[in-house]
């Protein structure tokens, strides 16, 4: 992010893939936000190594605990970061975590819709809903006109495989049913969203990171994290009001729903 700079960013999902690399690209910049928060489900495990190494290099970096799916959980990580912000807001909220589990429409069973639906759709709710407060703080804290980056704003970790338009041209190389249709619903959630905090001053966009190089993508992705994440937070410094409620991919262009 370079201008207008944000000064308190959230990201889930950050013990690898995009979260760990939207961090790292966060703290190297010139004008890094004075507070990243940066959660996952298990500070201490080793798979948290490099982020925890990260957070021992910089101090505006907090390494909180957080399991989205888990409401009591999402709770003490609200009370914990507004601790830390004592008294300020927060600008942006990235809801990154997410799970893709392969299966087709033979296979898929209700098991995995909803293991996946939860983690990919619900997760996301009750976090934005949680930090909702801080968001809204941050936007009226905040005298600029419009909708920004550097005002307040919700950002979903979508996919371009939630495209119900273009679901023909993808479908039989990557069928992923249950995290289609949860994405599917994040950007309906992300449109809610939008629509009902837009009063507040607080900008809600869903964003495909697209086919990236990670657990997710998988290793013959088009895309790096680097390339990624790049993209992605060149795009979230020129969001305005026009991107409330749209979905648009790295580069900035708009996907059909």
């Amino acid at each position: 992010m370079s201008s207008p700079l944000a000064r308190t960013v959230l990201i889930t999902g950050c013990n690898r893939g995009l979260g760990l690399e939207i961090v790292r690209q966060l703290l190297e910049k010139p004008n890094a936000p004075e507070q990243i928060f940066a959660t996952c489900r298990t500070p201490e495990s080793p798979k948290c190594q490099a982020l925890n190494e990260l957070a021992a290099k910089h101090s505006n970096l907090k390494v909180i605990q957080l399991e989205a799916t888990d409401p009591e959980s999402v709770s003490k990580a609200a009370k914990e970061v507004e601790a830390h912000l004592n008294g300020a807001g927060l600008n942006v909220l990235i809801n990154n975590a997410g799970i893709l589990t392969p299966c087709s429409i033979e296979n898929v069973d209700a098991e995995d819709m909803l293991h996946v639906y939860s983690t990919n759709v619900v997760g996301p709710l009750l976090v934005v809903k949680a930090f909702l407060h801080l968001l809204k703080k941050a936007a009226k804290d905040n005298h600029e006109a419009g909708m920004s980056c550097s005002k307040a704003a919700v950002i979903n970790m979508s996919a371009g495989l939630a495209s119900i338009t273009v679901c023909q041209e993808t479908y039989d190389f990557i069928p992923v049913v249950s995290y289609r249709c949860s994405k599917t619903a994040l950007n309906m959630l992300t449109k809610c969203q939008a629509l009902g905090y837009t009063s507040d001053g607080v900008l809600c966009t869903a964003i495909h990171p697209g086919w990236v190089q990670t657990d997710l993508g998988g290793p013959n992705a088009s895309l790096t994290t680097l390339d990624s994440v790049q993209g992605i937070l060149n795009v979230l410094c020129s969001l305005t009001e026009k991107d409330n409620g749209c979905l648009l991919d790295w580069e900035g262009k708009s996907i059909p729903w």
